[in-house]
């Protein structure tokens, strides 16, 4: 039996790094990895990994976009434009980029509080550091959060079942 749209997901919305608004009834039926991402982290080479899922699960329908945030040690400096070049330039990223954003605290992003709300950690709803993943279903469903310490890689499994149902 087929799960019903969650719309609390598909009723997000959020801007670009180039200052378009999406609305995220544009993913639906697709898989989406969301991640809050920093270009100046130490785990900045997930960034080519991210890229390696996008190219070669982009027409499978994956989907996946990264929300800068300077919330941690000031390693997002850069505004979006910079930082999309920074993107393109060091680690050949095509996937969408957010416009920069808070994931904690009274300005928390809209699509953050939604997953905190959904998919608390082991410590809490907060998020403690860059990079840190969460993936959605293609009904829209959070099903998993991922620690920054987990490569993108080493969730492809995870991906691949959830591409699959």
């Amino acid at each position: 039996m087929k799960q019903i749209a969650n719309q609390d997901f598909y009723n997000l919305t959020a801007k670009t790094s180039d200052g378009r608004q999406i609305s995220f009834s544009a993913f639906e039926g697709k898989v989406v990895l969301i991640v809050n991402t920093a270009t100046k982290c130490g785990f900045a080479p997930q960034f080519k990994e991210l890229e390696m899922l996008h190219q070669k699960y982009k027409d499978k329908g994956l989907v996946i976009i990264g929300f800068p945030c300077n919330q941690f040690l000031n390693q997002e400096p850069i505004d979006d434009d910079a930082m999309r070049n920074v993107c393109e330039l060091n680690f050949g990223v095509t996937f969408q980029l957010m416009e920069k954003c808070d994931v904690n605290g009274s300005n928390t992003h809209t699509v953050f509080k939604y997953l905190k709300s959904e998919l608390g950690s082991l410590f809490g709803n907060g998020i403690k550091w860059n990079f840190t993943k969460f993936l959605i279903d293609k009904d829209g469903y959070p099903v998993r959060r991922f620690a920054p310490i987990v490569k993108p890689k080493n969730m492809e499994l995870e991906i691949l079942k959830i591409l699959a149902r």
